[in-house]
């Protein structure tokens, strides 16, 4: 590990399964924290996860875990627990876990128990339902949470079935909101010299991404609804058809759009009263979004990239995994990384420090790979 990375010194005690705790420990571990992922006898959920594996675990699994110690540790055996509470209170600066709700008192390591041997210590617990209410002690995973707090209402075709985003918006953010609290906590210790209790989310991340409808909708009583690539409140802002595939055309404002009619050939556009004001294109959404897309039907994506890149319009292709991995872009910002030929290339910390992305981590170990390192490190801090 680069001793010059931010959390350098910092040593983190991870009690996780599938997502959002995990994504926090990643976060850490990338950020230069020693991270301790500790897994029941069985292994983590996203080892099991398919269809794609590498080296006998899910793809998942090696995306979330990168740079960790993995041990194993049976909650439920009276001698493991203990080591656990050792390997806590002698060597963690930061504990964070993902437990079912009730299942961190019922072992002793909820805040309250942990902080009250090592209050300096920052005890992070990321919750389904969030830590108070009336559905506190549900469990929860993030379709359920895009379903609960409405971000499925507004996603999709207008005409079609609520879809769930593609990618696991809501574990992924309940992660990074982890972070955000642990490194405040951090700082804040830094001068209090006192730990904190960190409380994060599946619902409330969820709730948070929804910011934005919900103003809306406090602004003017109508819910929402759905748009397809489309957004409520911004036209054009959307995916169209060109000749050979699909692309996201962009004007956030009326000067843009007036750019984009000069040059699609259609200046009048810009002009129409039906159009000429994003207040009246949200009126008249379905004709400009129609005319637009019969332009554009007429040429190729490369072609209108090429056109409207020149006019400073926002523009950018619809593409797959595969186009992404390739394109010359994410090759220069060097995102996509491994330390080794021999290992499996992830994404890396979406961050730069001075210019310097952090480098790649090791792969994720086996189960109980790091179990025998356990006593060393403990017997080190005696």
């Amino acid at each position: 590990m680069p001793h010059d990375l931010p959390l350098s010194g910092v040593v983190v005690v991870e009690l996780s399964d599938s997502a959002s705790a995990p994504f926090t420990g990643k976060v850490l571990a990338e950020l230069g924290a020693e991270v301790w992922k500790v897994e029941r006898p069985t292994g983590d959920s996203a080892r099991g996860w398919g269809p794609s594996t590498w080296k006998g675990s899910g793809a998942a699994f090696h995306a979330l875990n990168r740079g960790k110690r993995c041990v194993s540790i049976d909650i439920k055996d009276r001698e493991q627990l203990a080591t656990l509470h050792r390997l806590i209170g002698e060597r963690a600066d930061v504990f964070v876990h993902n437990l079912r709700p009730g299942a961190a008192a019922e072992y002793g390591l909820d805040p309250d128990n942990l902080r009250a041997t090592k209050p300096e210590l920052i005890c992070c617990e990321i919750g389904a339902f969030g830590h108070e209410g009336p559905l506190n002690t549900l469990p929860g995973y993030d379709p359920l949470m895009q379903a609960f707090a409405g971000i499925m209402s507004i996603t999709g075709e207008e005409d079609g079935a609520p879809v769930r985003a593609g990618v696991s918006i809501v574990d992924f953010g309940a992660g990074m909101w982890a972070v955000i609290g642990i490194l405040a906590a951090l700082h804040r210790r830094t001068t209090k010299q006192s730990g904190a209790t960190v409380n994060a989310s599946l619902l409330e991340t969820a709730i948070a991404w929804m910011s934005v409808g919900i103003a809306s909708y406090n602004a003017d009583g109508e819910p929402g609804g759905r748009h397809g690539s489309g957004v409520a409140f911004i036209v054009p802002h959307r995916a169209y058809p060109a000749a050979d595939g699909d692309l996201v055309v962009s004007c956030a404002n009326d000067a843009l759009f007036a750019r984009l009619c000069e040059a699609l050939g259609r200046p009048e556009w810009a002009a129409d009263d039906r159009f000429a004001t994003n207040g009246a294109r949200l009126r008249n959404r379905a004709d400009i979004d129609r005319l637009i897309g019969e332009r554009l039907a007429k040429e190729t994506r490369a072609y209108w990239q090429e056109l409207l890149q020149a006019a400073g319009i926002p523009v950018a292709p619809i593409q797959t995994t595969a186009e992404v991995v390739a394109h010359e872009q994410t090759r220069a910002l060097g995102i996509i990384g491994k330390p080794s030929d021999d290992e499996l290339g992830v994404v890396g910390l979406p961050l730069s420090f001075d210019g310097k992305r952090p480098p790649p981590l090791h792969a994720a170990h086996d189960i109980g790979a790091d179990d025998d390192k356990i006593g060393k490190a403990l017997k080190a801090r005696r």
